[in-house]
């Protein structure tokens, strides 16, 4: 027999009023489908494991998640939805598939960890991206300051690369400028590029 565990009711009681009844549905559903099913908590969200990770759910302010450990061997989504998950955003009960299905899935996903599949996705070590390529006019303001160049020199990969993605987004001359003559006073500072929305 499957497992509950009190940190699954606890979320559910503790998420929005539209969010109790999806979170409560979607974990009657898992355990229809599955009925061994172990409900755990990782990342603080109730998650549940069948022979391993199967699927999870979360709620958010305004939309719910759920999702397949396996997503991409479970549900064929071929464009990208809103929100998190497989299904993207949902609001209500209406916006996933018939209970038909949401088992069918469920069944297919225990049926992938009984077998020992590996997500095609999961545990693949990233490529590592090569380092972005540095604009003249970026180089050349650099030059002109000393403790910004310094600093520049100093941030991470992925750090100069925000900075050089954001001026070479830019539309026109102008906003490329202004952004430039900001970055060079903000690399200065050793800000990152989205200094202001960091704890």
């Amino acid at each position: 027999m499957g497992t509950r565990d009190p940190r699954t009711d606890a979320y559910i009681a503790k998420s929005a009023d539209f969010a109790r009844p999806i979170l409560t549905y979607l974990r009657e559903v898992v355990h229809e489908a599955c009925p061994e099913v172990q409900e755990t908590t990782k990342w603080s969200s109730p998650f549940f494991d069948y022979k391993g990770t199967m699927c999870q759910m979360a709620a958010f302010k305004e939309h719910c998640a759920f999702g397949f450990w396996k997503g991409a061997l479970v549900v064929e989504t071929p464009e990208k939805k809103e929100g998190a998950g497989s299904f993207g955003a949902i609001r209500s009960i209406k916006d996933l598939p018939p209970k038909k299905t949401l088992i069918a899935y469920i069944r297919k996903a225990a049926k992938l960890n009984e077998e020992g599949v590996k997500s095609p996705t999961r545990g693949k070590t990233a490529t590592k991206k090569p380092d972005a390529k540095v604009p003249d006019y970026l180089a050349a303001a650099l030059k002109k300051n000393k403790t910004a160049a310094k600093q520049f020199e100093a941030f991470s990969p992925s750090c100069r690369r925000e900075y050089i993605d954001w001026l070479t987004e830019a539309k026109t001359d102008a906003t490329r400028e202004k952004r430039l003559e900001t970055a060079i006073e903000w690399i200065g500072e050793g800000k990152h590029r989205n200094w202001k929305y960091q704890r």
